[in-house]
């Protein structure tokens, strides 16, 4: 199964030179989709995983099924202000400004093991910073896992110079 196939790009989104990569055409494909979350959590089968994180939105929608098929918990990773409880935080720069992201305080317990997941890495600061949260509060992360991968904007790298170890199903080239 081909699920580099069912991602459309669209060109200049959200600004001129941005190649978009828009995982909605293999979402709402049910072959591509279950492709996706099956191929994820195969490779995790063997690993002892406590918790899947994902990160606001898209690694919600890719993470909570891989949570399911693994028999886990799912973490929600969200933007700022967008959880009820208590929260930690951490900061983390964008091309064009900066951002936070948060998690509850009782989300992760100290030993778990956390695979995290996102639709698609390409700078790595996100996450960074998710990582960052787990593992400050006690978490390990098994690993970091992505949809797409843009190798050229060197995420990847990034977060395996943290000692992070990054898998991803697909890459595009150019960004």
């Amino acid at each position: 199964m081909q699920i580099k196939s069912r991602i459309r790009t669209i060109a200049h989104y959200p600004h001129e030179g941005i190649m978009f990569r828009d995982i909605t055409t293999l979402l709402k494909d049910a072959i591509g989709l279950r492709a996706t979350i099956q191929e994820i959590a195969k490779r995790q089968k063997e690993v002892q995983i406590d918790k899947v994180a994902g990160i606001e939105s898209r690694g919600f929608i890719i993470g909570a099924p891989v949570a399911y098929e693994l028999g886990v918990g799912f973490v929600p990773i969200r933007k700022k202000g967008k959880l009820p409880a208590e929260t930690r935080g951490r900061d983390y720069q964008l091309e064009y400004g900066s951002d936070r992201i948060e998690i509850h305080v009782d989300a992760i317990q100290k030993g778990d093991r956390v695979l995290l997941v996102d639709d698609l890495i390409a700078t790595g600061g996100t996450a960074e910073a998710a990582a960052a949260l787990i593992q400050e509060m006690g978490g390990e992360v098994v690993e970091c896992c992505f949809v797409i991968d843009l190798p050229d904007i060197g995420g990847r790298s990034r977060l395996e110079n943290q000692g992070l170890k990054v898998f991803a199903l697909c890459e595009f080239e150019g960004g």
